[in-house]
């Protein structure tokens, strides 16, 4: 039987998902609403601290900062403490690093607690992923994925607008405020009704290390920065777009936006479903429609009537990828998931640090913003014989073969219980 054939008759579960992983999706979303509310907040912040508005920006890079280079030393510190454990322990450093930036005055002070922040985030987030697919099994770990991931759009389309919204009227702080009741809320329900679960052979560093040496891991890697850059580059720049080249009115601009978020969820909740059985497929779809509806998005730039549903499509086919991101890194480091998964978060963040760059290089060269669009159809075309290498490369052994091609789940089968 062919790898592709075994793929397909993996029956998939339509059973409801454990209230764990929608536990662990709302705590990402507590989190992660902090990451999109500075932006909103960045006037009142200088205005406060008396700092020019290009210092307040730097408080964003010391975020991404501390996910891109925290995560992978974050994973090893806790390898050998239960994932519960590690959870609690990483919403608890988020939270008090967020009150801590609260209750300053000082900039350099608030600066240091963005980047504890961010490392706090990307530990979370990698031990996340690696808990919600020990809790279902292995038709189910894609889609497990793609619920915890939500968690992030939802950030993106509710969490950071709320809270932007609730600084409006209440200070700048309000909104922070209420990322640490919503984190700490996540924090004692994770100890209440989250499963204390670790890996079930013992944790290894060297196996750890040794496995980020596989080939095909830093191909899944390059497709999650080429992937998360094609898609941010248009929409970090999408108000901009619809304004002074689509003439949208401002007035419409949050409603468009927000559209692309939705497109983000629906692209999770399809991803999740396709992946569990043909991640390849779901990462050539993701990235055929990212470049499709980047170069509709330039090419139809002046038309409203098309735009607005690119954007949509845009966020569908941008998110379609990521919980096959996932299947194929807990497939191919199946035995030390860890490390593998703190990776991912840094290749994610990593894409989106790299969009200002990027752009920045464009619009000097004297470029329209149209160019965004462009930009992101290219990154996105290149993934297609990037993903299609994958399918090139021998596995280290049989046994791992074998293990890839099923998209085995890391904890269903292994997780065990621990003591948290």
């Amino acid at each position: 039987m062919s790898a592709e054939t075994a793929r397909q008759d993996v029956p998939v579960s339509r059973e409801r998902l454990p209230l764990g992983v929608y536990l662990l999706a709302f705590s990402l979303f507590a989190m992660g609403s902090a990451e999109f509310l500075l932006a909103g907040v960045l006037v009142g912040i200088a205005d406060d601290l008396k700092i020019s508005l290009s210092s307040a920006s730097a408080l964003i890079s010391a975020f991404a900062i501390g996910v891109v280079i925290g995560g992978p030393p974050f994973a090893i510190m806790t390898l050998r403490w239960p994932w519960r454990t590690t959870l609690v322990t990483t919403q608890a450093v988020f939270a008090a690093s967020v009150t801590i930036g609260l209750l300053t005055g000082s900039y350099a002070v608030l600066l240091a607690t963005r980047f504890l922040c961010g490392l706090a985030y990307a530990g979370y987030w990698a031990v996340a992923a690696v808990t919600a697919i020990s809790l279902v099994t292995p038709d189910r770990t894609a889609r497990a994925s793609g619920v915890v991931v939500s968690g992030l759009s939802l950030a993106m389309i509710a969490g950071g607008p709320a809270g932007a919204l609730l600084s409006h009227f209440t200070g700048w702080r309000g909104g922070f405020w209420g990322v640490v009741a919503l984190t700490t809320t996540g924090a004692v329900l994770s100890l209440v009704a989250m499963p204390a679960t670790s890996a079930g052979q013992e944790p290894s560093v060297r196996r750890e290390l040794r496995t980020m040496r596989r080939p095909r891991l830093w191909i899944v890697y390059t497709v999650t920065v080429l992937s998360t850059t094609a898609y941010m580059v248009s929409f970090n720049y999408l108000a901009a777009f619809l304004t002074d080249v689509t003439g949208i009115p401002g007035v419409w601009v949050p409603a468009v936006l927000a559209l692309f978020g939705v497109g983000a969820f629906i692209g999770l909740s399809v991803g999740g479903r396709i992946a569990d059985r043909r991640p390849v497929h779901a990462l050539l779809a993701g990235a055929l429609g990212i470049s499709a509806s980047s170069v509709l998005l330039a090419i139809l730039a002046r038309h409203a009537p098309a735009v607005v549903p690119l954007v949509l499509l845009l966020g569908i086919a941008g998110f379609v990828l990521n919980p096959a991101i996932y299947a194929r890194v807990f497939a191919i480091a199946s035995e030390a998931p860890t490390l593998a998964g703190s990776t991912t978060v840094s290749a994610f963040q990593l894409g989106i640090s790299l969009v200002p760059a990027l752009v920045g290089v464009t619009l000097n060269a004297g470029a329209g913003i149209t160019s965004v669009a462009w930009i992101g159809a290219g990154l996105a075309a290149a993934l297609v014989p990037i993903v299609l290498l994958d399918r090139t490369i021998a596995p280290v052994s049989p046994d791992q073969e074998e293990e890839e091609d099923s998209c085995p789940n890391v904890g269903a089968s292994s997780a065990t219980p621990s003591k948290a």
